[in-house]
């Protein structure tokens, strides 16, 4: 464990105190994993007020996720339930759900990622909210979507952006089709629905509409990047295949590698650009090259074009490469490691990287807010909490206006 300083143990006790364009709104986050509490993440960090609920005999699945654990604890958890209170809560008892209905009550909006249907089954459909709460914004997150003959599936980032159409055009023709190395899919998923969750409390609060539904699924989520697949296939019969490390027809651009075997991406599909790469390689006779006299010929010629980069660049190191190309206006970029992330300076000038203080756990260098604000940014305001509950005093207590008493019985009987 890192070893704390003074100035970090102070950091523990100060007052959290979150900013941002969404201070005022409140956000019941139901659902565990990966999509729907993103979502809650993403409000958070600007300054929505977040109460995540979890099963009072289970928790969140993500308490145990990621590759990387330390003092027994994942360490993918204090960032994703950053900026949340947390409460328990018991939505398979009938008060339980009568719990829910008050929260949301309070609130504006709720997120849920669990299987369509389920919020039916307890009584809790959107209809039954909107009872108690008619602007309340409800945002669904799920693998298919609420409707259609998919909706009831089980769903993942792995089959939802393979039915999405991502994996099919990913890696290398005739290889098997290779994910991303993140669960891409989610994360795609939540960023449409918290767009989905803005633009209708937008409708409700500057139009004078009602509250609604955001269905967001994580199939459509994929498709939705497809760029011109569709009206390509529609019209022309054409499908995209994967092609590796470059896009087919679109040339230069690539990852190369430099001559102490590091990998990276020289981009120069642009007139100018292609210009100015061939002046830098000292290539000249290129421009006039019948193969290359143009974008589309480039694209004809791709293999030869990149076998003459390749060489060029196997003669230099990385270094080297980024800072001639990049002095010369020439898109390029080396292939980042996380390591390599924590040590570059523009990464550090933009701050985007930040430490937050967990109470346990001491200091931990995170991703910042994203993007930023200039007149009412966001903030990291505290890591996620790990006692499971640790707010339900202040949300069932302080907000529902429970009793001591009342509060004790029902953790006496599980509903919370």
């Amino acid at each position: 464990m890192t070893e704390r300083t003074a100035a970090d143990a102070a950091a523990d006790t100060a007052p959290a105190v979150q900013q941002g364009p969404l201070l005022g709104v409140r956000v019941v986050e139901l659902g565990i994993l990966l999509a729907g509490p993103f979502v809650g993440r993403l409000l958070g960090d600007f300054g929505a007020e977040i109460i995540k609920v979890e099963a009072p005999d289970r928790g969140d699945t993500l308490r145990d996720w990621g590759s990387g654990h330390l003092e027994g604890r994942g360490l993918w958890w204090p960032v994703q339930s950053r900026n949340k209170k947390l409460v328990t809560l018991n939505l398979r008892v009938e008060e339980g759900q009568n719990l829910l209905r008050r929260l949301v009550a309070e609130s504006d909006v709720l997120v849920e990622n669990f299987r369509p249907g389920t919020l039916e089954r307890w009584n809790l459909s959107p209809e039954d909210l909107w009872e108690v709460n008619p602007g309340l914004v409800i945002a669904r997150v799920s693998g298919y979507g609420q409707t259609g003959p998919y909706a009831g599936r089980a769903g993942f980032a792995s089959a939802g952006e393979a039915m999405g159409g991502l994996r099919y055009i990913n890696g290398f023709p005739g290889g098997a089709p290779p994910r991303l190395g993140i669960s891409l899919g989610d994360s795609l998923a939540a960023m449409f629905a918290a767009q989905g969750v803005l633009m209708a409390l937008y409708h409700r609060d500057a139009q004078g509409g009602k509250g609604q539904v955001i269905d967001a699924s994580i199939m459509e989520s994929c498709f939705s990047l497809l760029e011109s697949m569709a009206p390509d296939y529609d019209r022309l019969g054409v499908v995209r295949e994967p092609s590796g490390t470059r896009l087919d027809g679109i040339a230069p651009s690539n990852v190369y590698k430099s001559g102490d075997d590091k990998w990276v991406v020289i981009a120069a599909n642009a007139e100018n650009l292609w210009e100015r790469l061939c002046k830098v390689m000292e290539r000249e006779d290129l421009l006039t090259d019948p193969r290359f006299e143009n974008h589309r010929a480039r694209g004809v010629h791709q293999d030869e074009l990149d076998a003459i980069i390749a060489e060029w660049a196997g003669q230099r190191t990385a270094t080297e490469i980024d800072r001639v190309l990049n002095a010369a206006g020439v898109v390029c970029g080396p292939v980042y490691s996380i390591a390599d992330i924590f040590e570059d300076p523009q990464y550090a000038a933009r701050e985007a990287l930040v430490t937050m203080n967990d109470p346990d756990l001491g200091p931990l260098r995170v991703p910042a807010v994203h993007p930023k604000l200039s007149g009412t940014p966001g903030a990291a305001a505290w890591t996620g909490p790990w006692p499971m509950g640790q707010h339900n005093d202040e949300i069932y207590g302080g907000l529902l206006g429970l009793s001591g008493d009342e509060l004790a019985r029902l953790r006496e009987e599980g509903v919370v």
